[in-house]
């Protein structure tokens, strides 16, 4: 992939972008489609912090002639030229990240690139809004992993020792930046337990605790930096998690050949989004999300309403 031209120094007022603009310049050989919609987050929040200052305006030009650029070489790409696709092939990406460094911190495996992994997840997922509102999911997912980077970060750099797994969180974090992370703006004191723990036990199967970690999960090809050989990941380490996979509704069955349901076009998108978030949960053996999408796109399919 061809260059791009370099972007003029970043204004104050787009500090929040950095770590997505960072994000967007280590994936444009690794994934350039995530690249891309880096940028386009990037542009997108940037119009709405602050297009009408000079320094703002040139770097969001910029910004735009290298969004265009990147356009024009991922010309036939379907991840560029339909919405549906792009969003899962992010969501997709993100997900990735995400099971990796929860599977390290679950098996006790604390080290940067675990940390660095858990942020990028956070932030893909940020990006995830440029394609509309996000899930209560993915909500959940994104402060779950930039509380844990922060915590885990936390702890090292203090010589303690992080909780493996989902322990107590706050509710509330600092952005101030710690470069030396290598991966996200974290709070520079650790977080102190909150009475409310995210504890298994009492979370709805929908959160984040309920990501099922396939045997022998391994780190995604595009993680961030190469794992530690003392840290590789064994198929022995992470056993199978029993997976609580919902119930089909038979309504759902009787309904395809009653009434007149009339389809919009925004019908058939979100049916085929539902399908593709599906088919991205399958990947990872997660067969209860899977099963809800798909549940989803049939209700919406058989009576046009979601």
């Amino acid at each position: 992939m061809a260059a791009l031209a370099p972007l003029p120094p970043l204004p104050p007022q787009f500090k929040s972008l950095q770590h997505h603009l960072r994000t967007a310049q280590e994936h444009d050989k690794r994934d350039p489609v995530v690249a891309y919609y880096c940028r386009l987050y990037a542009m997108q929040t940037g119009m709405k912090i602050d297009s009408k200052t000079p320094e703002c305006r040139k770097f969001l030009s910029k910004l735009m002639d290298q969004l265009e650029a990147l356009k024009k070489q991922l010309g036939d790409n379907e991840a560029i030229t339909q919405e549906i696709v792009g969003c899962a092939h992010v969501e997709s990406y993100a997900l990735k990240m995400f099971l990796y460094a929860d599977n390290e911190d679950r098996a006790g495996r604390f080290h940067k690139n675990m940390i660095k992994s858990f942020y990028t997840a956070s932030l893909l997922i940020d990006v995830l809004t440029v394609f509309g509102e996000l899930t209560d999911e993915n909500v959940k997912h994104r402060k779950y992993a930039r509380w844990k980077a922060t915590y885990i970060h936390n702890c090292l750099k203090n010589g303690e020792t992080p909780q493996a797994g989902p322990v107590g969180m706050d509710e509330e974090s600092n952005d101030e930046e710690n470069e030396e992370a290598g991966t996200s703006p974290l709070p520079t004191h650790p977080p102190q337990r909150s009475s409310s723990a995210y504890d298994p036990s009492n979370m709805p199967s929908s959160s984040y605790t309920g990501i099922q970690i396939p045997p022998g999960a391994h780190a995604p090809a595009n993680t961030p930096a190469e794992v530690p050989h003392s840290t590789g990941v064994t198929g022995s380490t992470i056993q199978p998690t029993p997976q609580n996979i919902p119930v089909v509704d038979p309504a759902l069955f009787s309904t395809m050949s009653i009434g007149d349901v009339r389809l919009t076009p925004e019908d058939f998108a979100r049916a085929q989004k539902y399908c593709k978030y599906a088919g991205s949960a399958l990947q990872y053996e997660d067969v209860s999300t899977a099963v809800q999408n798909l549940q989803k796109a049939l209700k919406l399919l058989t009576t046009g309403r979601e």
